[in-house]
């Protein structure tokens, strides 16, 4: 347990911290679903639309440093490639 003030203070700032990483988590997982979903039902411009905003939302929260830039840029590169795909 912590015993200095600053050291409950950071235990404090972590909590919180953590609580909002796990919230933008979340949100970006359920905007990676979204476009899994309308890749996997064949729907070109749904995917298409669905794309643009998880992507903004990647990368976003890799600005943020909740995911590495790198992972974020991976998976929206091979998001846009299958999207790319449908109907083809």
């Amino acid at each position: 347990m912590a015993n200095t003030p600053s050291a409950k203070k950071a235990t404090r700032k972590i909590e919180t911290r953590t609580a909002v990483n796990t919230a933008r988590r979340s949100r970006v997982r359920t905007f990676l679903r979204k476009v899994e979903e309308a890749i996997a039902a064949g729907n070109k411009d749904e995917a298409a639309a669905a794309l643009r905003t998880a992507e903004s939302e990647l990368q976003r929260a890799a600005g943020k440093g909740v995911f590495h830039k790198n992972m974020a840029s991976r998976k929206v590169s091979r998001l846009a490639r299958r999207v790319k795909t449908i109907g083809a």
